[in-house]
């Protein structure tokens, strides 16, 4: 356990970083006129496929990898 417990704070460290990198990266449909009200009035619908699937797929997976890493710190 001593092993895990020394490398953890890399290991959620690195996670971090990939979350960030990966909501950084995905495409926000939404633009400024929208926050003010002034859109088109009809909601998009938008079907993610390709890279853009895996960017979002990926970055729900490293999100609960890091949770998970945050547990394991509590029980430590």
């Amino acid at each position: 356990m001593t092993i895990l417990a020394s490398f953890l704070p890399y290991i959620q460290i690195t996670l971090a970083v990939l979350i960030t990198i990966g909501v950084l990266l995905q495409q926000s449909d939404t633009g400024l006129g929208d926050a003010f009200g002034g859109g088109d009035g009809g909601s998009s619908f938008h079907t993610r496929r390709g890279a853009e699937q895996f960017l979002f797929v990926g970055t729900i997976v490293v999100s609960i990898l890091f949770v998970a890493s945050c547990f394991v710190a509590l029980v430590i």
